[in-house]
């Protein structure tokens, strides 16, 4: 039997799981009012990746299932891709694993699809860098680290080189000294080296936090070259623009990141990082029937002028109203505004510990082995999916649930 009415999710990040539930919490609340309405979410497998811990080892491990969440909560799960959105006709055309191409139809559409690293057109970058943009990328990196105890020691296979001061390269660079030393054995001199083109480390972290951060990078030795642009990587290394040459085995890409392809495919604003524009509620200015939530959104998270970032804090949030506005939309119930004043940040610093702030203008609130537990808690429990059981996940789907307090 054919719902007489359709929402479908694109995306099963955390913006993603979080609107498909959000919206099933408001139609399991209406009842028998809410009608025939089929919640779907089409992604290319029923997992969530937990992004935030890629930087961590085994990273084949930092994925979540969502299949019996999405059966205990009445979320239909379509395996594919989304390759087309045909915003006029309500429909996307897409992909599934064996290549076969199909349409679906909606009603209401949720966009969150998320953000992909930017890889600008440095030569050899593609070919030759590692990333843990992806869990699929992270592993390639960690078996990467497998394969140097086979090389023989020189500087270069000690080496490993970071492209990108900010929040993903400190948490990368701050680890690595550790995993490279527990692949290859033996107290080696690893050397760590963070090439960062601003002149100040974290310079989207805001100085804050610096000392913190800076303090981090000389206990553990790593060594930060600021004001350089990488120009070109190989096999054996890195050449910036002024051609300086650093020998390393291990070149990992972290700068910078990018909305999905797919919001180019909808008429709106654009930001930098290709977000469309949302309004308060979520939508695409000028269109009822499409929401956008996680990392395709540019939305605002109060009256002061501050805007999401690509986080799993601001998506989360994110997935949790647009999933009701979505339903409400379709039911004609009252929108919700998308508001989240209370921002904080938690960095990961490896071995040092973390470093833990509050406020847009990230005030120190703890620093150390006291920041380092509550990233565990935040990255091991928190960010991770309800259980898979009804009452537990709608009541977590709740858009008056706070991230952080």
């Amino acid at each position: 039997m054919t719902a007489s009415k359709k929402i479908l999710v694109v995306g099963a990040g955390f913006a993603g799981m979080w609107s498909a539930l959000g919206a099933a919490r408001l139609i399991d609340k209406e009842g028998q009012s809410a009608g025939d309405v089929e919640i779907a979410l089409i992604a290319p497998e029923p997992l969530l990746h937990v992004r935030p811990r890629l930087h961590e080892d085994s990273p084949l491990k930092m994925k979540a299932p969502l299949l019996p969440l999405f059966e205990a909560t009445g979320v239909k799960f379509i395996e594919g891709r989304v390759e087309r959105i045909h915003p006029g006709d309500r429909a996307v055309d897409a992909i599934r694993p064996d290549g076969k191409s199909f349409t679906l139809t909606y009603d209401k559409l949720v966009l969150a699809s998320g953000s992909k690293l930017f890889r600008p057109n440095v030569p050899g970058l593609k070919e030759h860098a590692f990333s843990i943009d992806q869990i699929d990328e992270a592993d390639l990196l960690e078996k990467h680290f497998a394969k140097l105890a086979n090389q023989p020691e020189t500087k270069a296979r000690n080496t490993v080189v970071v492209v990108g001061g900010g929040f993903t390269g400190l948490e990368i660079a701050t680890e690595l000294g550790h995993r490279v030393r527990a692949a290859v054995g033996g107290e080696l001199p690893i050397e760590v080296i963070i090439v960062e083109q601003a002149d100040s480390i974290g310079p989207d972290l805001g100085p804050g936090p610096r000392p913190i951060i800076e303090d981090a990078i000389r206990e553990l030795g790593i060594v930060c070259k600021l004001n350089t642009v990488a120009g070109s990587i190989d096999e054996t290394g890195l050449v910036t623009t002024t051609g300086e040459r650093i020998e390393a085995s291990t070149v990992i890409w972290t700068a910078g990141m990018r909305a999905d392809p797919l919001t180019a495919q909808i008429d709106g604003e654009r930001d930098r990082f290709g977000r469309l524009h949302a309004t308060d509620d979520l939508r695409v200015p000028g269109r009822k029937d499409i929401f956008l939530a996680g990392d395709v959104a540019f939305a605002a998270t109060d009256d002061k002028g501050n805007h999401a970032l690509m986080s799993c804090q601001h998506a989360m949030t994110m997935g949790r109203i647009a999933g009701h506005n979505v339903a409400a939309e379709l039911l004609g119930k009252p929108l919700l505004p998308y508001r989240q004043p209370v921002y904080v940040t938690c960095l990961d610093l490896g071995s040092y510990g973390a470093v833990f702030t509050e406020g847009w203008d990230r005030q120190i609130r703890m620093v150390g082995r006291e920041a380092k537990a509550l990233k565990r808690t935040i990255c091991e429990e928190w960010i991770y999916p309800p259980a898979a059981d009804k009452e537990a996940a709608f009541a977590a789907a709740d858009p008056a649930v706070s991230v952080v307090a």
